[in-house]
């Protein structure tokens, strides 16, 4: 059995580690619920959320990913589309060249999703 000294720290880790992949469990899929935010091109990884969850934009508009969330990494995966490697700052930038809603999910914090709809031209 180990000395308390040494559980000590092993126990705050385990907290700290457990804080940071908390998705605060109780709050909807705003991706699924919340209806597109119109012309926003930059969406914010922070807080264990993107922000806006859904946004619309018409075809050929680039789309960036800010990760703005400290020490805690994120990333972006879309079918067929994403960032290569979790982030904890910088950006990540995708642009839609077809009409559709385009679902994404953060691979590390289960219920971090988001979505783009892109929209023909008029």
């Amino acid at each position: 059995m180990r000395p308390p000294r040494q559980l000590a720290p092993v126990l705050l880790l385990a907290a700290v580690l457990l804080a940071g992949c908390a998705d605060g469990g109780d709050r909807p899929d705003d991706a699924a619920t919340d209806p597109p935010v119109d012309g926003v091109t930059q969406v914010i990884a922070k807080d264990n959320r993107f922000s806006p969850a859904a946004i619309q934009v018409p075809v050929g508009t680039e789309v960036t990913w800010a990760f703005q969330d400290g020490l805690v990494p994120h990333n972006v995966v879309g079918d067929g589309w994403g960032s290569k490697e979790p982030q904890r700052s910088g950006t990540f930038r995708h642009t839609f060249d077809r009409p559709g809603s385009y679902a994404y999910r953060c691979t590390l914090h289960e219920g971090m999703t988001g979505r783009v709809a892109v929209t023909a031209p008029s």
